[in-house]
């Protein structure tokens, strides 16, 4: 077995994988609700007012496409696609086996 594959087997997961993958499965629980809750309101606004100067935050919307495009999801509807509960969660585990380095 190659180094990779015995550190999967006996050692705890990454810890940007488990992050990835919450920030992924709330985000589908966010998605579900749709105009039910404010939580979903805050998830798909666009914030107004000033902003201050140089880069802007990144918003929790911004860091779930980035996730997508990382797991090679990238340029689908995910709001649409957290309405099919069993693709959600394959995607979900799908950002759980992603290597980072």
């Amino acid at each position: 077995m190659h180094k990779e594959e015995l550190y999967d087997l006996y050692f705890s997961p990454n810890i940007v994988r488990v992050i990835k993958s919450r920030r992924m499965k709330l985000s589908g629980h966010m998605a579900r609700l749709r105009d039910r809750r404010g939580a979903y309101r805050v998830l798909v606004r666009t914030p107004e007012g000033k902003r201050s100067l140089g880069m802007p935050r990144r918003r929790w919307k911004d860091c779930v496409v980035i996730d997508l495009q990382e797991a090679e999801w990238g340029g689908i509807d995910w709001i649409y696609l957290a309405e099919d509960w069993h693709r959600w969660r394959a995607l979900v585990n799908a950002v759980m086996n992603l290597r980072f380095l």
